[in-house]
């Protein structure tokens, strides 16, 4: 990381941070948790969480600050840098796609009080990380903070509207629990859930994993979608193909009230259309990919690449269900053709 994109990026967060709280006394704000109530001691006893309840709401602010100072401001060729340092997993393509398709100026976020889900890791947990509801834009929005060198987002996916986010388990001190990548507890691992999303949004109903997810807009209607796309293609003298990948995105889970788990997730989505003869055949570009590709019209191939992220809730093995896909938020991140 260069020191000066650091610098510049604590700089703007702290006069924002300074500003707000000549406002109103409180720049942070007001966090809430499952539990009754959060305490902190001066000195932490040996058995304190490697993330509090009191740092997450902490890191979750400084976000908040951070982002919306970068956002929104005219062009400077050094932010992408800088909203590198606060961005990771699948957040990163979608991050900087926001960037580049709008001058370096995407709009700020309006952020609501949020509800954390804190993991009790031990201490000296390498790769910790939490997840947090809170309203973004005015929408309830899954989040993901994931620390390595330092915290970044990670993850970020609306409430599909009639969705609800499943009870989570907390112990007595307001801590949830992780559920492991392998866990054989819940109806889909959650190391699986991505490529079982893939299968089911390419295949449908007609796939070896129908049935182990929710039929809807995010699963079984995009392989009508697919099908429909690719008929009409080919009737039209083109060839196209639409393909989901896991790739190597992390993945997130914690345990909920009934026994299963909350899953958060990624996949790329790579579309691509081909003419069969280049002479008279043209591929319109898609407006949404404009700001990657400047023609209008390609006359031999067009490749389109999504980033989307997600939340399911995966059902207990004790009472198997289809896993219902609770959350989503993606983009168009990558175009190219010629």
């Amino acid at each position: 990381m260069r020191a000066y994109g650091r610098r510049r990026m604590l700089a703007l967060a702290a006069g924002l941070l300074a500003a707000v709280t000549a406002c109103s006394g409180d720049a942070r704000p007001p966090a809430t948790t499952p539990a009754a109530a959060v305490t902190t001691s001066a000195s932490p006893s040996p058995d304190e969480p490697e993330v509090t309840l009191a740092e997450a709401a902490e890191e979750f602010t400084a976000f908040t600050l951070t982002d919306n100072a970068l956002r929104g401001e005219s062009p400077y060729e050094g932010r992408l840098r800088e909203v590198q340092d606060i961005t990771t997993g699948g957040q990163w393509p979608l991050t900087q796609a926001a960037y580049l398709s709008t001058g370096s100026a995407p709009p700020r976020r309006r952020w609501g009080p949020p509800t954390l889900y804190v993991p009790r890791f031990r201490q000296g947990e390498s790769a910790p990380w939490f997840s947090v509801l809170a309203p973004r834009d005015g929408r309830p929005t899954l989040l993901i903070f994931a620390r390595s060198d330092r915290w970044r987002i990670s993850s970020a996916a609306e409430l599909v509207p009639g969705q609800e986010l499943p009870k989570i388990k907390l112990d007595a001190d307001g801590y949830a629990s992780v559920v492991a990548a392998d866990d054989k507890t819940v109806t889909i691992s959650p190391q699986f859930l991505g490529p079982v999303h893939a299968s089911v949004a390419e295949t449908g109903t007609a796939g070896v994993t129908a049935g182990l997810l929710a039929t809807g807009p995010l699963t079984t209607d995009v392989a009508e979608q697919i099908a429909g796309n690719r008929e009409k293609a080919k009737n039209e003298g083109f060839s196209y193909d639409s393909i989901f990948s896991a790739d190597n995105f992390p993945v997130y889970a914690l345990r909920t009230g009934d026994g299963g788990a909350l899953v958060q997730y990624s996949l790329s989505r790579t579309t691509s259309t081909t003419t069969k003869t280049a002479e008279d055949d043209y591929i319109p570009v898609p407006d949404q990919a404009r700001w990657a590709i400047s023609s209008s019209v390609l006359r031999r191939s067009l490749k389109l690449i999504e980033t989307h992220q997600y939340a399911a809730a995966v059902p207990p093995l004790t009472t198997p269900s289809a896993a219902p896909v609770i959350a989503h938020d993606g983009a168009l991140t990558r175009a190219s053709g010629e």
